[in-house]
């Protein structure tokens, strides 16, 4: 069976021939699964084992945002470190030949079970105990990804790190103007307001660039140290200056001050049922980094300004009839809300986060 974006049968055909050793002969099925707003994700029943496909949007792609080789790259990479990720097995472009029956780039892997904690529902069976603890090993998890030099990885020339930070404003200035489609004057307040308060880099690292606990899956009630089975969506991996990961996990802790836990921007922590305070998740992040860390506000600034850009670029693709899924209705009204939260950190006198 198919699901939009991926051919089942041609998938099937190509499966047996590429990698034999997972087909069953059998016709596979794809399901798309919950949770992204961005990139595809499908899991595969039918062959050998669980398996997942990862690619693109259906349409309105922007390409520096939606690079499957990066993602396969990195992950590929960071299989034998202390960051946990799936196995990958794939990558093709099939955007000529769509001999895979997917028509653009992809990457296959395999499947982890496991929940993720994306709304306060998903809390649901799990102590405060294990929650706190899941929690922390997360902030661990970023630690050990920004202790990993990327020399040893093979991954040396996987970004630029002289003026990373200055060219991220440029790229997501012309995201959001590849995506405009209507007056925003927050959130043009908010990249008007960024430049000049743009901070100097103290210390580089491989960066996920869109680190927070719905991109985990997790086993809460598992042993310290197994409670995150793997870390997912690493399309904007590259390599550049930690705070900007740090910023983007720290924004997310907080949404809920911005959209109230509804729709699209629902988030599973509730300090009420056992997560952390951020400075505690800053606290275990020290500890495996070894290094203090500095105020936070623009980094969380810049992460409302680029999940902003995002989400912008969701609501064109969602108002031209571009995209599939749940959810994207929604997505517009949290453009402006998120542009006036980021002003709101840059004018707020300086925290830990």
């Amino acid at each position: 069976m198919s699901a939009p974006g991926i051919d089942a049968a041609r998938f099937s055909v190509w499966l047996a021939g590429a990698h034999p050793e997972l087909s069953t002969g059998a016709e596979l099925t794809a399901t798309r699964l919950a949770g992204g707003l961005s990139n595809l994700t499908y899991r595969i029943d039918g062959a050998g084992q669980p398996l997942v496909v990862r690619r693109p949007p259906l349409s309105h792609v922007l390409t520096t945002a939606h690079d499957m080789q990066r993602e396969f790259t990195i992950i590929s990479a960071l299989a034998d470190s202390a960051v946990p990720v799936p196995r990958v097995i794939a990558y093709l472009d099939d955007t000529d030949d769509v001999e895979a029956g997917i028509g653009t780039p992809f990457y296959l892997m395999d499947f982890v079970a496991g929940p993720i904690l994306s709304s306060r529902r998903d809390n649901l069976g799990h102590s405060p105990e294990a929650l706190r603890a899941t929690s922390l090993e997360l902030a661990r998890v970023l630690g050990e990804l920004h202790r990993i030099p990327p020399g040893e990885v093979g991954l040396a020339e996987f970004g630029r790190p002289a003026g990373f930070v200055a060219r991220q404003l440029r790229r997501w200035s012309t995201q959001y103007n590849a995506s405009r489609s209507r007056e925003l004057p927050a959130l043009d307040a908010l990249h008007d307001a960024l430049g000049p308060a743009m901070p100097a880099t103290t210390r580089d690292s491989l960066l996920h660039g869109d680190f927070r606990l719905d991109n985990a899956i997790v086993a809460p009630e598992a042993a310290d140290g197994a409670r995150v089975a793997a870390v997912l969506d690493w399309e904007m991996s590259t390599i550049g200056d930690s705070l900007l990961d740090l910023g983007t996990f720290s924004m997310y802790w907080d949404l809920r001050e911005v959209t109230g836990g509804t729709g699209v921007g629902g988030s599973a922590i509730d300090p009420a049922v056992g997560y952390p305070a951020f400075d505690e998740l800053l606290d275990a992040y020290s500890s495996v980094v070894r290094v203090s860390v500095p105020p936070l506000a623009w980094y969380r600034a810049f992460a409302a300004y680029k999940l902003a850009v995002i989400l912008e670029g969701i609501h064109t693709r969602f108002s031209a009839g571009q995209t599939v899924g749940p959810g994207f209705e929604q997505v517009g009204a949290l453009v402006s809300p998120l542009a006036a939260w980021g002003c709101a950190q840059l004018s707020s006198r300086p925290g830990r986060a």
